[in-house]
């Protein structure tokens, strides 16, 4: 046999699945003994199956036999690369999932250890979409264990799901869009059900929480039109299904055929066809059949003929299976006992009912976490209603099958035994060809056949077209992705390598037994005799005695992963081989690509398996001689006798000989070593005849079009630093095929590439001119040599560019960086969009359209979802979205990664703050990369925002700090908003009410002691008046502050009424009976107490149900049921849920129906359900609720006593809830002009008449109240509060001066005494909040709002106590219009204004004389100007109104009642809302939530809700937003100070403004922002822009306001040098180039972190003892450093020095490739280009480029200076090029390379081109050399030279006077 036909397989290991050795150490049996001493009542809960049953299955033996497992290369993160693979392993009840790869040893991933036998474990990937809008869906890895009763669903996220079977499943399918479910076709089933009864036998789950879902097939014959029917065949069996692509294949085990159907999802018009079918079958017995059953009875179609795989029924046979419902399921899931749907379908406390057969698939539960929900009924469907279930809805169908290919008949004779028909596929697998053809292979082991069916996509990419099939023998396969072949076991056992069908080789295994070398293993057909097919396959191998004994040989193939396989072998091991890849070398890999990319099909085929087996031979080549094969392999394919050519045989002499040797390691390996040089024997060749090539080689036609794909290669390469040493191999090979192909230009670029390495090889081989013709030349040939570094360098000067070609797919990095160049340096917008053609020309191969095509127009499509704006924010997002990172960037050559690096760095500079997290990796902004990571966390789970910060856990110095409840609190932020005060620990100790009271009372001689107890209890029940208050503005302080822990209930603070009395600290009690505690005095503070505690939970906590009911209270209370209907009306805000509504229509009678049962609702529930109302439906302007809340506000009292109290806060929350209803429509309440809302709410607020009610009511109203004589009267005092905010509210901000005038104060006495003084205040606020535009924050505008006659009065006689009240009413009605317009924005205006109003108050309540007002109307207008001035300093802790805060806690005696402490500690709660974080808003819905709590009428005792329900006061929670924004450092993670600049919109009070903020900070309102800065020098700039949008800011500020900020290099926080004088940059700023001399290199860890650069000072810049003679070198190093440290870009360090090491190697003259020349070049192009000068000229002073400005004009200065000196001495080697003369031996073609590229002088062709003439003149040279694109520098250079009467030393002179031209 032919060796080089055989290959060798490698990394022979002996195989035994992971799963079995771990599960030999599982502690079965201990569970067993603890199953059995469980309760019986927890094995019917148990959380898989059927548990008792499974758990006495588990004891027999034989289960323990079957084991089974599956491996799959290995799915990790995106940035691991690894290979590794992952087995998944199941024994008896246990999975094991485990991973492990070459160099690590497997380890245990995931193990599962279910309640009954596994019956299958398998992978699948469920697709959950994620956002609705935009479609984008997360995939989720599961492993989903099949057992007999139910699926167990493992998410790699840790989520579990128990899926319960409601039928016998044979076995289930992966797929791309979750799991089939195969049902098992029961032969013995019940004789009595009719012979054809198809029920569905494929059904889908696309999620573990998903009903399962019958699959329905589209189907279509060749003369009828399609129909959609319910896969229901159950001679069908699902053989094989694919995620990519998404088919399945099925057999039909009656016809003995295989097909392939597309599996995809199903559509709208499918689904209807479907259902609409299924109703129109329904009979009227069907209405009982519940879930699954009766859809299937309605939902199968009649079918076409019977020869068809879907067999349909006929409707007789449908009526008599439904009389029967009961035993027909029963027949069909025999394995399902009705106690085991029981125990699965309920949690353990539910009991019900034993059912009957008919109900059961309604009750198959999905339970996750507890949580049942119908599976296979409609969803709302529960156990009670499905007994007298109405018509189940049938189950939309998710997934639709649709026929693409099925296997031909055999031609049956009836005499042909049944035997040769075709038997069930046992293996099926996709793999790929060498050339990307696909074909689905399977195995037909009867048969001993392999048939592979080739297919592909068509134009749309969900229709494959399958193309005939191919049969090989083979008596097993299985697929090697990634060397693109399938290895078959033939008949004789011997293993051989195919790619598709195309045979590569043999593969030999040493230690087996090879097959006998005589059998011949091509032919076709099976060689087994008939008689052997109908034994086992297996046993085949055990036939062939010939062969000796003793080495074992290959009985089956199994587990393919990458390219490894196991073998099965006889003697019952199993061995794992690797088969050897097509190639290691990267370079190899490449050229391979390219060649195959261009040649057609076949050719590139045989071709590439010539390769594969050259390469893979026994005893194959090193890694290190595999370029040198490859070299021999295709110069052989093309023709060339390598034998023949000298470079081609790698010999010590060739080496020696060559110019290379002599020029780079020769003179520095010998000068270094001190050795004599080494001279090469002189070759003794036959040089008689130069070789000729061999035109019948299978690539000698292909020449051309080989040489120009590998050129572009070459050139590729170029641009890849790691990838130079390839391009220098590739272009010895290049250079080889241009000279026999004559094309001297490539030759030429080739010897500019590499002067000192191409001037060696001088070997030509003759192509004969007769056979040059046979050779294509395709169409996409250049004879003008395509040069990256020409192109680029053509870009940066501002030439006209022509396309560059490019191979799509293989040159990726040429196109990227061609485009770059095009956007950055062109500023062609468009060059990544939609004109990619104008830069690129993509290369055409000889196949088919290739798929590079869809991708180019995709990722041009793709629009970065970041509006951009200059040309370096366009290329880095481009370049991000084109998958471009650092780490690529660092291997591009400096010369052409500059302007990236550029463009980087302006991006960096300045950022756009809602980048994604790529763009910010890539520019290097870590405090944005932390950003947006963030967010993109928020996106992806919204339950797990957590804090932003992660706050210590605060040191608790004393016990009772953490008993106050407010040690939540964020310590770091508010230590550093007041850094410099306690006024944090001051509140905290004024809202404390954990600890008791000081009772202080002076025990006088007179006192009894009796008396003295009553007095110090007497004292004490005041104080509690006070402590009893207190939870309410503790709740606003420590708002949304804590993170519950799930596994702890919720702290809540102690209400502790006792007191301490002074000197002894005796407890003082309240309960000893010495004086009358009002009854239930605690209930309602002990609610507050509750409601605060419950508000300290965060928004984003991970709470869930089961949290919930943990932290329930133990005793049902009024309140409870109070504050769980405000709490989710709160919840859905505007939604109009239906659920929460009937939930609130149950508690209020008005909405319900009138002949509905009297509910006996207490009042106070009634009250806060229609708040409710009013909360649910805020701003819907819902009618129905708008009428019934309008009558509700006047309704009268009933005839029972109860219907009479407390009348007021009900008609005050029916006036609250309509406002919200109709919240802010003003008079475009659309649909209610008939209600008169506006007329009959000032009806309600001034009296008169009550109208006849219309509507559903008026039953209601008709008796007579017994307690209250109010005729037929509106009861002003009840209503006028209601109506007066219900108008308030409906026009707010409206403006609308003809209803603000209805609410004026009356301007006559007489008026003035028919209202209450109180009701004043709210029609001065209503009025204002009206007039909302008008309200101005000057104590001028407040004063205007009291009427004249109020002011001045008129005569003498008035009351005056009359006029004094309603004079302050009015004034604190109009501060509290100034709090509400300036709520949250601390405007000091505002701030004075009402300070100044508040103190006057204070002063009238503490001078000594007694006034007119009264005590109790003094303090309600001071508390209501108080709550004034917090609303505009919410949040900011205002340190004056702390004082006043304070001051009136002191104050406990004489009238100060439960009411007016609860509003002074309001105000000092929302003082500082939320620890400081929070502050209030001014929207339309808060502005309600906050007159429903701050209703200026506060309980007179702690019981009192006569005329507002107390609980309301915790609603101005919903006004609370965040808005401090917390710079935290990206280091140290801390929060920090950080200077911010807020620019303001323009509005008609102020033009555009910008203020200075020290963050952390409140900001303003975000519609009134135009920017948000973080302002440098100190941090990195960062600019929000809210113009286009306030999403981003806003998700910051959710997320505890964080806004991550990087310190700049040498800068110092502001915390440790608040004025920036210790900053190590301050000295140096103003005087730099001095400084850098001085620079230490110790200096440089205050500057930076970043190891590398620390480790550079000190081994390149430290001068050492034998350095002394590089002084020069390390002060250059040094300085280097220094610009790159304090420039904050080190990236561009080793720029700088490679710039250095290029220039120095050209002054020694000792550049042998002109590599780092070109790169010189283009960086100078750079500088010189119109992207710099553009950016130069621009007045905003942006940066020039990032090289410093002294640097480059030196470098450039040193090359020009080194080649004009060469030009000098060496002008006749030049003249020599020029004229296109031969080059002398003795001279250094090097430098004469080098000053070529470097001064841009063309070809000699392209010079002869253009007619140089010799007595040309200067003008003339100038212009033709223009049209070369020669800068003028260099003529000046050359023209010496051309022109023939020129002096000769002129160019000396030249180049000596224009040095730096």
């Amino acid at each position: 046999m032919n060796r080089a036909t055989m290959i060798a397989a490698g990394e022979l290991q002996w195989f035994v699945p992971f799963g079995r050795e771990h599960c030999k150490s599982h502690p079965s049996a201990v569970n067993l003994q603890l199953r059995q001493l469980q309760p019986a009542s927890e094995l019917w809960s148990s959380d898989g199956a059927a548990g008792l049953v499974g758990s006495l299955q588990e004891v027999t033996l034989q289960e323990r036999d079957k084991e089974c497992w599956q491996l799959r290369k290995g799915v990790g993160p995106a940035d691991n690369e690894v290979e590794f693979e992952e087995e998944l392993y199941a024994a008896g009840n246990m999975v094991i999932w485990s991973r492990g790869s070459k160099n690590q040893a497997s380890y245990v991933y995931k193990a599962f250890t279910v309640d009954s036998p596994v019956q299958q474990a398998l992978w699948c990937n469920f697709t959950v979409p994620q956002n609705k809008k935009d479609g984008t869906e997360v995939v989720e890895q599961t492993v989903c264990i099949v057992q007999n009763t139910c699926v167990n669903v493992h998410s790699v996220s840790g989520k579990d799901f128990i899926s319960p079977l409601p039928f016998q499943v044979s076995t289930l399918w992966p797929t791309k869009f979750g799991l089939l479910f195969e049902r098992k076709n029961v032969a013995s089933e019940d004789p009595v059900s009719p012979p054809r009864e198809p029920l569905p036998t494929v059904f889908s789950m696309l999620h573990p929480l998903d009903e399962i879902a019958p699959v329905v097939c589209r189907s279509a014959g060749p003369f009828e039109a399609s129909r959609v029917h319910y896969v229901s065949d159950s001679t069908l069996r699902i053989v094989f299904s694919s995620c990519q692509p998404s088919v399945i294949m099925t057999y039909d085990t009656v016809q003995c055929t295989h097909t392939v159907w597309a599996l995809r999802k199903v559509t709208a018009e499918e689904q209807s066809m479907v259902l609409k079918y299924a109703h129109q079958v329904t009979t009227p017995q069907n209405l009982m059949v519940p879930g699954i059953l009766s859809l299937h009875l309605r939902g199968i179609s009649k079918m076409d003929s019977p020869a068809s795989p879907f067999h349909g029924y006929s409707l007789q046979g449908q009526s008599r299976m439904t009389s029967s419902p009961g035993l027909h399921s029963r027949t069909h899931s025999p394995s399902i006992s009705n106690m085991a749907v029981l125990s699965r379908a309920h949690s353990p406390g539910m009991a019900t009912p034993y059912f009957s057969g008919s109900q059961r698939f309604n009750a198959t539960c999905h339970s996750l976490l507890g949580r049942a929900q119908s599976l296979l009924a409609s969803p709302n469907s529960s156990f009670s209603d499905s007994t007298a279930a109405p018509e189940a809805e049938p189950i939309v169908p998710e997934l639709c099958i649709e026929q693409l290919w099925t296997e031909a008949l055999p031609s049956y004779r009836p005499d042909v035994s049944p035997r040769e028909k075709s038997c069930q596929a046992s293996k099926v697998f996709i793999t790929t060809d060498l050339c990307e053809n696909k074909f689905l292979c399977f195995l037909v082991e009867s048969h001993q056949q392999l048939r592979c069916v080739k297919f592909f996509e068509s134009n749309d990419p969900s229709q494959l077209i399958f193309v005939a099939a191919t049969t090989l023998p083979a008596k097993d396969a299985a697929p090697l992705e990634n060397n693109d072949a399938m290895l078959v076991l033939e008949a004789n056992g011997s293993l051989v390598l195919y790619t598709g069908v195309s045979r590569v080789s043999k593969v030999f295994v040493s230690g087996l037994l090879a097959p006998s070398l005589g059998l011949s293993s091509t032919t076709s057909q099976p060689c087994t005799p008939v008689e052997t097919i109908s034994t086992p396959a297996k046993a085949v191998g055990r036939h062939l005695s010939c062969l000796e004994e003793g080495a074992p040989h290959v009985l089956a193939l199994r587990d393919p992963v990458h390219n490894r396989v196991t073998l099965e072998l006889s003697n019952g091991a199993m061995l794992r081989i690797t088969v050897p890849g097509i190639a290691t070398s990267e370079l190899v890999k490449k050229c391979l690509q390219a060649i195959k990319f261009i040649l057609p099909k076949e050719t590139a085929v045989k071709v590439l398996i010539k390769w594969y087996n050259i390469y893979n031979a026994p005893g194959g080549p090193s890694s290190h001689l595999e370029w040198n094969l490859f070299l021999t392999c295709f110069m052989t394919l093309m023709g060339y006798n390598t034998d023949r050519l000298s470079w081609t045989r790698n010999d010590w002499d060739y080496q020696l000989g060559s110019d290379y040797h002599n020029q780079v390691e020769s003179r520095r390996l010998a000068s270094s070593l001190h050795l004599e040089p080494l001279a090469a024997t002189p070759c003794m060749d036959d040089l008689s005849a130069p070789p000729q090539l061999d035109p019948s080689a299978p690539l000698f036609p292909h020449l051309p079009a080989v040489f120009f794909v590998l050129h572009l290669v070459y050139e590729e390469l170029k641009l890849d630093d790691l990838m130079r040493k390839g391009a220098r191999s590739l272009v010895v090979m290049l250079q080889q095929l241009a000279r026999d192909l004559q094309l001297k230009e490539y030759i030429d670029m080739y010897w500019r590439d590499y002067p000192s390495f191409i001037k060696a090889f001088k070997e030509c081989c003759v192509i004969d001119a007769a056979h040059t013709e046979q050779m294509i030349r395709p169409s996409f040939f250049q004879t003008e040599p395509p040069c990256v570094f020409r192109w680029l360098s053509s870009c940066l000067r501002g030439n006209a560019v022509t396309p560059f070609p490019y191979l799509p797919g293989i040159c990726e990095r040429t196109k990227l960086l061609v485009l770059s160049f095009a956007l950055y340096v062109i500023g062609d917008h468009s060059a990544v969009t939609s004109d990619m053609s104008k830069y690129l020309a993509k290369v055409s191969a000889g196949q088919k359209k290739h798929a590079d095509d869809q991708l180019l127009r995709r990722q041009s499509s793709i629009k970065p979802n970041v509006p951009c704006c200059s040309l370096a924010e366009k290329l880095v997002t481009w370049l991000t979205s084109s998958g471009f990172t650092l780490k690529d960037l660092e291997s591009v050559p400096f010369g052409v990664a500059l302007p990236i690096r550029d463009a980087i760095y302006q991006c960096r500079e300045q950022p756009c703050s809602d980048w994604p997290e790529d763009v910010c990796l890539l520019i290097g902004r870590q405090d944005l990369t932390k950003q947006a990571h963030k967010a993109t966390l928020l996106a992806r789970n919204k339950s797990s925002v957590g804090t932003g910060l992660t706050p210590e856990a605060p040191a608790a110095s004393e016990a009772d700090d953490e008993e106050d409840g407010m040690g939540d609190v964020d310590q770091e932020v508010t230590r550093l908003i007041w850094s410099r005060d306690l006024r944090v620990q001051e509140v905290r100790r004024l809202l404390q009410s954990s600890r008791p009271v000081r009772v202080n009372v002076v025990h006088l001689p007179e006192v009894s002691d009796h008396e003295y107890i009553e007095e110090k209890e007497n004292k004490l029940l005041q104080l509690c008046q006070r402590t009893m208050a207190l939870p309410v503005g503790r709740g606003l302080f420590t708002l949304f502050s804590y993170h519950p822990v799930p596994t702890e209930p919720l702290p809540v603070p102690k209400l502790n009424l006792t007191g301490r009395a002074p000197p002894r600290n005796t407890t003082v009690d309240l309960n000893s009976g010495n004086i009358d505690v009002p009854p239930n005095m605690t209930s309602w503070p002990s609610f507050h107490n509750g409601v605060a505690a419950g508000l300290k939970i965060a928004p984003a906590s991970q709470i869930d149900s089961a949290w919930i009911a943990y932290n329930k209270p133990k005793s049902a209370e009024l309140a409870n049921d109070i504050g769980l209907l405000l709490g989710v009306s709160a919840a859905k805000l505007g939604t109009m849920d239906m659920s929460i509504t009937r939930l609130l229509s149950i508690h209020i009678p008005a909405l319900l129906p009138p002949t509905s049962t009297e509910l006996d609702v207490p009042h106070n529930v009634q009250v806060a359900a229609v708040v409710g109302i009013g909360l649910v439906y805020q701003g819907t302007g819902h009618r129905h609720n708008a009428e019934v809340l309008l009558a509700e506000i006047g309704r009268p009292p009933g005839p029972e006593m109860e219907y009479c109290t407390d009348r007021e806060s009900y008609s005050l929350a029916a006036g609250l809830a309509l406002g919200m209803v109709c919240l802010g429509h003003g008079s475009n309440l659309i649909g209610m002009s008939d209600l008169n809302v506006p007329e009959q709410l000032y009806q309600y607020m001034v009296g008169g008449h009550r109208r006849s009610h219309a509507g559903v009511n008026r039953e209601k109203h008709k008796s007579p109240s017994y307690q209250i004589k109010e005729g037929d009267t509106i009861n002003v005092d009840v209503t006028c509060p209601g109506a007066t905010l219900a108008l308030a509210m409906i026009y707010l901000k409206t403006n609308n001066r003809s209803i603000a005038d209805w609410l004026r104060a009356p301007d006559t006495m007489f008026l003035l005494d028919f209202i209450k003084p109180e009701f004043l205040l709210l029609r001065t606020l209503a009025r204002c909040l009206i007039m909302w535009e008008e309200i101005l924050p000057t104590e001028e505008w407040i004063n205007s709002n009291v009427p004249q006659i109020i002011q001045v009065p008129a005569s003498e006689d008035v009351n005056v106590e009359t006029l004094a009240q309603a004079h302050d009413y009015i004034i604190a009605g109009a501060c509290m219009a100034v709090g509400f317009r300036f709520a949250g924005s601390a405007n000091s205006d505002a701030f004075e204004c009402l300070y100044k109003f508040a103190r006057n108050f204070m002063q009238c309540l503490t001078s000594s004389t007694p006034t007119v007002m009264g005590h109790y109307n003094l303090q309600t207008c001071l508390s209501m100007v108080l709550l004034s001035l917090s609303m505009v300093m919410a949040g900011s802790g205002n340190l004056r109104v702390l004082q006043l805060c304070r001051f009136l806690h002191k104050r406990t005696s004489g009238e100060m009642n439960y009411g007016f402490h609860m509003a002074h500690h309001m105000a000092l709660g929302l003082l500082f809302l939320g620890g400081g974080r929070y502050t209030l808003s001014t929207s339309n819905s808060a502005i309600a939530a906050l007159l429903c709590a701050l209703y200026p009428h506060f309980p007179a005792h702690s019981t009192d809700n006569r005329y507002h329900l107390q609980a309301l006061r915790h609603l101005c929670v919903l006004a609370a937003e965040p808005r401090l924004l917390v710079p935290v450092d990206v280091d140290t993670c801390k929060p920090c100070y950080a200077l911010l600049e807020v620019t303001y919109k323009a509005t008609q009070w102020y033009e555009e403004t910008t203020v200075e903020l020290m963050a952390p900070a409140l900001l303003p309102e975000l519609h009134l922002l135009e920017q948000v800065k973080v302002k440098g020098p100190r941090y990195w700039e960062l600019a929000i822009d809210i113009s286009r949008g306030t999403q981003h800011l806003q998700s910051i500020l959710i997320r505890d306001g964080v806004l991550y900020v990087k310190l700049r290099a040498g800068q110092l926080p502001y915390k440790d040098d608040p004025r920036g004088w210790k900053s190590l940059l301050a000295p140096s700023v103003n005087n730099r180039n001095p400084e850098v001399r001085t620079f230490k290199p110790e200096a440089i860890s205050t500057f930076t972190s970043d190891a590398a650069l620390v480790s550079f000072a000190e081994y390149f810049c430290k001068p050492a003892e034998n350095m002394k003679h590089k002084q020069d070198t390390l002060a250059l190093f040094s300085a280097i450093l220094y610009e790159c440290v304090t420039q904050e870009n080190p990236e561009m360090l080793p720029t700088y020095i490679a710039i250095d090491q290029a220039v120095q190697s050209l002054q020694r003259g000792e550049m042998c490739e002109t590599f780092a020349l070109w790169q010189i070049k283009l960086v100078l192009e750079l500088c010189e280009s119109r992207v710099l000068q553009e950016r130069r000229r621009d007045p905003r002073g942006a940066r020039g480029l990032l090289l410093s400005s002294e640097f480059l004009p030196v470098m450039k200065c040193s090359a020009d200076h080194a080649l004009d000196r060469w030009l000098y001495d060496n002008r006749q080697a030049l003249r020599s090029y020029v004229s296109g003369q031969p080059f002398a031996d003795e001279w250094d073609t090097s430098m004469l390379a080098c000053f070529l590229v470097y001064h841009s002088i063309p070809s000699v062709t392209k010079m002869a081109a253009t007619d140089l003439e010799e007595n040309s003149s200067f003008p003339e040279l100038l212009l033709r050399f223009t049209q070369l694109g020669v800068p003028v520098r260099a003529l000046l250079r050359v023209a010496p030279l051309l022109l023939k009467n020129a002096d000769p030393s002129m160019g000396n002179g030249v180049a000596c006077a224009i040095p730096i031209f």
